[in-house]
């Protein structure tokens, strides 16, 4: 009998042996066992391979349903909408994501939980990738090259989903002093064998400056590594170092963030119009797309975590009004166009609110999601100048202009000049709050939530508080003229409470006594 590869996750590797076992999903059509001998035994079965681990990235897989069935976890819709709702610039509608929005999780919720697992199951699929590639350079199957291209690639999504994983389940970089603090496991192991599991399960977490350090390092060695340029939607060496300004930033290694960030010069260039990268058919190929997940109307994650599913035909999630009514997003600002980025729900219980339009296809779901570009890049680097010991505030502000100006009417007159900041830190402040602005509803409040716990300028101290979960806002909050006042009826969250982290999944921790004991506090 042929041994078929398997993904058995047990303890540290994203979930119980005693729950199920899977077939690697190692070709995208049809979704079958392909046998680990074949798996990596010629060049199209190789290709096919890394399209699986793709394909794991895009859909991932919820509660039992099959590989096909998943909801977007993590990188297809899911890092997106759990991001959102994790922040105080949206509000949940629904109870669809009341768990995440309110902070009512626990061990078993199913968004934590199958953050956790199907970001092991990609890391998994990327270090059996990286062991079969190079076995089948031995045998002469393909080239050391062909196969530095695979692993380059492979490392980049390693490194990009223990990042992920690191902002909900670890305290931020600067919690303590050297990050000595607990991060996560950090697994370079390829998991297939029993030997394997009963190997890595022994393994407990890696400080969160071990996590750092391993991060950057797949980073760099996927810029070494990686050669295919084709598409946006696989990894390159560009995104690879898009990808550090991010992990940069939240290290608060300002120099870096500017070293990195500076190789992409002339590699790419903010497009004319901000809305110009959401348009379905040019989010894999306009000038300002970095690194993208894409979906088709075969492959996407449905009608319970598709983007313009969850955003624009069920209209689950709004704009909030604490955002959308703050005075440093202009009345006329591009971003607030509608039809562009933004639609204006019609209808019982939605009139009047205001829903992103950047998920355009709710129809075939084919709208990519952007995990990085290269705005964020850009606004990355504009706080790093304005944060070094020996602030830039000229080129900070140059750069963040060149994000904002853009989307205003009227650039020569709205344009912020050095006037319009007496302090560097008056600078860093405007930069955060244009971060809101440009990447609502993509996902990235949580992230920089997270980060600014403890931030020395502009901290954070937990979860801000919210408008009232589940509970439609009337169409007299999104009336500008006034910052939003209240009422907020989901309360705050401190820095103090349990619930700033996730926990590790119970159905880890029953089966690994190492996880068991280093559970986030008061879990």
């Amino acid at each position: 009998m042929k041994k078929y590869l398997k993904i058995i996750t047990i303890g540290l590797l994203g979930f119980s042996m005693n729950s199920c076992t899977e077939d690697t999903i190692i070709d995208t059509k049809p979704f079958s066992g392909v046998a680990v001998e074949d798996a990596f035994s010629t060049p199209a079965y190789i290709e096919a391979s890394l399209n699986g681990v793709y394909n794991a990235a895009q859909i991932g897989q919820y509660n039992g349903t099959t590989p096909n069935g998943g909801r977007g976890y993590v990188w297809g819709a899911a890092f997106v909408q759990q991001g959102d709702c994790r922040g105080e610039d949206v509000v949940n509608l629904a109870t669809f994501y009341d768990i995440t929005y309110s902070g009512t999780y626990d061990p078993a919720t199913a968004n934590n939980v199958y953050y956790w697992i199907d970001g092991y199951r990609l890391i998994n699929r990327c270090n059996i990738m990286i062991d079969g590639v190079n076995g089948a350079v031995a045998k002469g199957i393909i080239t050391q090259a062909a196969a530095n291209n695979y692993i380059g690639q492979v490392k980049f999504l390693r490194a990009i989903t223990h990042f992920e994983l690191l902002t909900y389940f670890s305290q931020p970089y600067n919690f303590t002093v050297g990050a000595t603090h607990p991060g996560i496991p950090y697994r370079v192991v390829g998991v297939d064998t029993l030997e394997e599991v009963d190997a890595e399960s022994t393994k407990g977490r890696n400080t969160v400056a071990e996590c750092y350090d391993k991060i950057i390092a797949d980073l760099n060695d996927a810029e070494t590594l990686i050669t295919q340029t084709a598409t946006k939607s696989k990894a390159t060496k560009n995104a690879a170092i898009a990808f550090k300004t991010r992990v940069y930033l939240h290290k608060r290694d300002w120099d870096n963030v500017i070293t990195e960030g500076n190789k992409l010069a002339g590699q790419f260039t903010l497009t004319p119009n901000p809305g110009d990268p959401f348009v379905t058919a040019n989010n894999l190929t306009n000038t300002e797309s970095i690194f993208s997940i894409a979906h088709s109307s075969i492959f996407n994650p449905g009608v319970n975590a598709a983007l313009a599913s969850q955003y624009k035909r069920r209209k689950l999630v709004c704009i909030s009004p604490i955002i959308w009514r703050d005075p440093s997003w202009l009345a006329d600002d591009k971003r607030r166009q509608e039809g562009s980025l933004v639609e204006t729900g019609v209808g019982p219980g939605i009139a009047g609110l205001k829903f992103t339009n950047k998920y355009k296809d709710d129809v075939n779901y084919t709208d990519a999601a952007p995990v990085i570009r290269y705005a964020e890049v850009v606004l990355n680097m504009a706080e790093a100048h304005a944060r070094k010991a020996a602030p830039d505030v000229t080129t900070s502000l140059t750069l963040l202009n060149s994000v904002r100006n853009r989307a205003l009417a009227n650039p020569g007159a709205q344009a912020y000049t050095a006037a319009s900041f007496p302090t560097a830190t008056d600078l860093v402040g405007a930069i955060l709050k244009e971060r809101r602005i440009e990447f609502v509803m993509e996902g990235r409040r949580w992230s920089d939530i997270h980060r600014l716990q403890l931030d020395n300028l502009f901290p954070i101290n937990g979860i801000p508080a919210k408008i009232t979960s589940a509970s439609n806002p009337p169409a007299s909050a999104f009336t500008l003229g006034t910052p939003y006042s209240g009422p907020y009826g989901t309360p705050a969250i401190p820095g103090s409470d349990k619930r700033i982290l996730w926990p590790i999944p119970q159905l880890e921790t029953n089966v690994s006594p190492i996880l068991a004991a280093q559970q986030n506090p008061g879990w």
